[in-house]
């Protein structure tokens, strides 16, 4: 395993938010009281991480208030492998053992579960990532042996194919939802009864966000 006191965790939450429609930053968006983007940073604030990052953007989410160091992406348009790199880099600079990679608009992930996910690690060029049981996807652990090969990524599709490679850890699919398109963030509302489906007089508003 690699312990999390020598990981560096890295909270993507620099995306454009393209498939949201006008709405600035999806992070942005209120689900059960609070941004979207900061559920995923209080579920893993009190992780003994080295040091807890964020990768971020025009999102107007406060980190900094849940312990996280802000990282900003000067160059969003260059996709998700510019804000691995960035955070890469940082953890590289703290001699960390590797890192774990969270997206923020993912706001169901649990701290069991990265826990779960540094046990499968077992050596400096670990790749362990998450599964619905179907497919693999983030959040990921990489060990630091793999530093220079998330360096050297381009594009938006970021560390999909050593995702791929790598080992899996399954958990519930209802743990795993992204959030990418306004009708995601309903039927994610709709899944946990959140208030923001409600109007004030109690009915159900269409597709709301």
């Amino acid at each position: 395993m690699i312990a999390a006191a020598d990981c560096v965790l890295v909270l993507l939450a620099a995306g454009r938010s393209q498939r949201m429609g006008d709405v600035g930053s999806k992070l942005d968006e209120p689900f059960l009281g609070r941004p979207l983007g900061l559920h995923v940073a209080i579920a893993l604030e009190d992780m003994p991480f080295r040091e807890r990052m964020a990768i971020v953007g025009r999102a107007q989410c406060d980190y900094a208030a849940h312990g996280f160091t802000l990282i900003r992406n000067d160059d969003p348009a260059m996709g998700m492998s510019r804000s691995l790199a960035l955070g890469v880099e940082r953890a590289r600079a703290l001699e960390a053992r590797g890192i774990v990679v969270a997206l923020a608009d993912m706001p169901r992930v649990t701290a069991t579960h990265i826990y779960q996910l540094l046990d499968a690690a077992d050596d400096a060029d670990a790749i362990v990532a998450s599964s619905d049981g179907r497919a693999p996807k983030p959040p990921a652990v990489f060990g630091a042996g793999r530093f220079d090969a998330l360096l050297a990524l381009e594009g938006d599709a970021g560390a999909r194919a050593m995702v791929r490679a790598g080992k899996h850890v399954v958990t519930t699919p209802a743990e795993l939802i992204d959030v990418d398109t306004p009708e995601e963030l309903a039927r994610l509302r709709e899944l946990v009864h959140a208030p923001e489906v409600y109007t004030r007089v109690g009915r159900r508003v269409a597709a709301e966000g």
